[in-house]
């Protein structure tokens, strides 16, 4: 499995890759290489699953269960932002 650095995860995001986003929740969610974030993690599974990847709506949807709402809020206000200008 590759480590990720700060430098890793910005690559992944830019690479514009529904299966990189969706990489990217997993990363978050578990604390792989980083600290586990769960409205991060939303966040990616969300921007995966606009962009077509179906495993990313399932996972959203577990993470989100977890989830208060604000939390849930704050993760759909990052997803947008980030849509905006990618």
């Amino acid at each position: 499995m590759a480590r990720f650095d700060g430098t890793g995860f910005a690559d992944m995001a830019a690479a514009d890759s529904a299966e990189a986003l969706f990489e990217l929740g997993l990363v978050y969610a578990t604390g792989r290489n980083c600290d586990p974030d769960i409205v991060t993690a939303h966040k990616w599974f969300n921007i995966a699953a606009f962009r077509g990847f179906g495993a990313a709506k399932i996972r959203r949807e577990e993470l989100a269960a977890e989830m208060s709402r604000e939390q849930i809020a704050a993760a759909q206000r990052a997803a947008r932002e980030w849509l905006t200008t990618h």
